[in-house]
């Protein structure tokens, strides 16, 4: 077995990584570090989400970098602010015996002008953001001529992110004779492409088996009806009194409205999406990278660089649009050597999503039945004499009360002592589960004829052939509407035609934002679309979304003169609570 000594590493490199508690290297460290130690070749590298990826890449730039030359000779970019802020300090922390070695983070939300006062005292490496980076470079504060490594981390993130001309903005201003490091966990076209126009000959690394889910983790899924989505997600958490998860939402509504739920109803629950300013997105973080809380609800953006190895369970409260959303957010639970568990709370409809996963993560879901109140009483209770008889008993603080509280018990056997102590935290879950409903399966009777209510679904001409993906879209959207506080919701990218949904309250303002637009030269028709009648069957696109399109209301017509129909099922309403209970986590 290889060890960071045999692999070509320093003495002070490896004295760090004794006081971190690194062992032994991880595949993809095996492979990378000796591979930019010896050669200046360009790598493109697959990864996992937790496989160690920046120390693969960072541990030999470390050993590589000119410390008597000030000049900022490696360029880290990353699609977060908290994931280049988790590399940043990596980093530190790898190099803390390299005298004169300096790292500066560079990201949005934060002020610039810290950010460039450390850049004149002088960077070997800088991590940043695209955005952030972009800005700094047409200042003119942040200078690449120098530069011998470009390192893109979370690659597939970033293009869908919409940082593709960032992208290519700081790749074209750097020396044509860099090293181009390229680390991504999926490997879509788009990474493709930029590996093709940016990188010369790559040396291919592979640490698993590509866009496919780690071994470690396993796959379940849920049925329920839209109605039951929650009452079944605060199942799956008392069934799991250990948990310590993320629950994945599609939106910041849902992500707030589930985690405000939550926390009504006695969990330790907290959120984090894009409406938190930056100190608030810290305390957050801080408090469950700490197990301060045991549920995180997040969207997938705002999850990005959180970096914990020890996740029990993610659950996903809604499918993503993208199947690379699911590989990501499934490799944030099985990390080191850990067992993990991904979870997926679907209704009939969206069964369908997961094919489409099963084929690029190699693996199949397992259905699993929603719990009955019998069983997560009786995995309640068991916790329960778990916790009494590790509880740890301060006898100095309570040799005081011991002869009142004998006192007090006094002719209480032990059986019924025992049923007592017992009874005071269970009793809550007795009377909440009594008559319980079953969850399972989805009652189409309960299905809403339209999509969530708080949102309404368009139609618009533009699909794959137009090269439109949800990142394009997201940024034509914003920039035709200028309402930076619009919520978008579910996306469905099809093969000629697409279909978003967006706030209500922007529903008039989208079609006369949109009117006389065009994209890359083609007249953009957008119209707002119902459901139609009957049960006609959709359409296969490739994706997960597709859908035959009948009736329309609002919009334009198209260039042959007929009124374009659209019309597709969205997402169900949201989930009521089944009931509120306050209780101790």
């Amino acid at each position: 077995m290889s060890t960071f000594k045999e692999l070509g590493l320093g003495q002070a490199i490896l004295k760090a990584l004794n006081d971190l508690g690194y062992e032994q290297p991880t595949p993809i460290q095996k492979k990378s570090i000796p591979q930019v130690l010896a050669s200046t070749d360009d790598i493109k590298a697959f990864a996992q989400t937790g496989t160690g990826k920046t120390a693969a890449f960072s541990l030999p730039i470390i050993e590589k970098v000119d410390v008597s030359n000030k000049n900022t000779q490696a360029i880290i970019l990353s699609p977060t602010r908290e994931l280049a802020i988790q590399i940043g300090k990596n980093i530190q922390e790898f190099s803390k015996y390299i005298k004169d070695l300096h790292v500066v983070t560079v990201y949005g939300g934060a002020s610039i002008e810290d950010q460039i006062r450390g850049l004149k005292k002088g960077a070997q490496i800088v991590v940043g953001t695209p955005g952030r980076t972009v800005d700094l470079i047409n200042r003119k504060k942040l200078k690449l001529e120098n530069i011998q490594w470009v390192v893109l981390d979370e690659a597939d993130e970033m293009l869908n992110m919409g940082f593709k001309e960032d992208l290519d903005q700081v790749l074209y201003v750097t020396p044509e004779d860099k090293q181009t490091l390229l680390f991504s966990a999926t490997f879509p076209r788009e990474v493709d492409a930029i590996a093709k126009n940016y990188m010369h000959n790559p040396v291919e690394i592979d640490a698993g088996k590509r866009n496919s889910g780690t071994d470690s983790v396993s796959h379940e899924y849920y049925l329920v009806s839209e109605r039951n989505r929650y009452p079944a997600l605060k199942r799956i958490a008392d069934i799991n009194p250990d948990i310590y998860g993320i629950v994945f939402c599609r939106t910041r509504r849902e992500t707030k409205d589930v985690a405000e739920k939550l926390i009504a109803d006695g969990y330790n629950a907290d959120s984090l999406h894009g409406d938190l300013s930056q100190a608030q997105r810290d305390i957050v973080m801080q408090k469950f990278r700490a197990k301060h809380l045991q549920i995180l609800v997040a969207t997938d953006v705002a999850a990005r660089g959180l970096d914990v190895d020890s996740l029990t369970h993610v659950i996903n409260y809604k499918l993503p649009d993208q199947i690379e959303s699911y590989t990501h957010r499934s490799g944030r639970t099985g990390r080191a050597h850990n067992k993990g568990i991904s979870i997926a709370i679907i209704t009939n409809k969206e069964k369908r999503i997961l094919s489409p996963i099963e084929k690029k993560i190699g693996k199949k879901f397992v259905h699993k039945q929603v719990p009955n109140g019998e069983e997560i009483c009786g995995k309640q209770l068991f916790k329960l004499i778990d916790n009494i008889k590790t509880v740890e008993v301060n006898d100095t603080q309570i040799e005081t009360y011991l002869d009142s509280i004998y006192a007090q018990l006094e002719g209480i056997d032990r059986e019924e002592l025992i049923r007592k102590f017992v009874s005071i935290e269970f009793n809550q879950f007795l009377s909440y589960y009594e008559g319980a409903q079953d969850l399972n399966g989805d009652d189409s009777k309960e299905r809403r004829r339209s999509g969530d209510e708080n949102f309404t679904r368009f139609y618009i001409n533009l699909g794959k052939m137009d090269k439109l993906n949800p990142a394009r879209l997201i940024g034509f959207i914003n920039e035709n509407l200028n309402k930076k506080n619009a919520e978008i919701g579910q996306i469905e990218i099809l093969k000629n035609f697409s279909f978003f949904e967006i706030d209500k309250k922007f529903g008039d303002e989208v079609l006369k934002s949109f009117s006389n637009t065009e994209f890359e030269g083609r007249a953009v028709i957008v119209e707002v679309t119902t459901k139609p009648k009957g049960r006609s069957r959709g359409r296969k696109s490739g994706g997960f979304g597709g859908g035959r399109r009948s009736g329309s209301s609002g919009g334009s017509r198209n260039s042959g003169g007929k009124r374009r129909s659209a019309s597709h099922s969205g997402g169900g309403h949201r989930g009521q609570s089944g009931g509120r209970r306050s209780r101790r986590r």
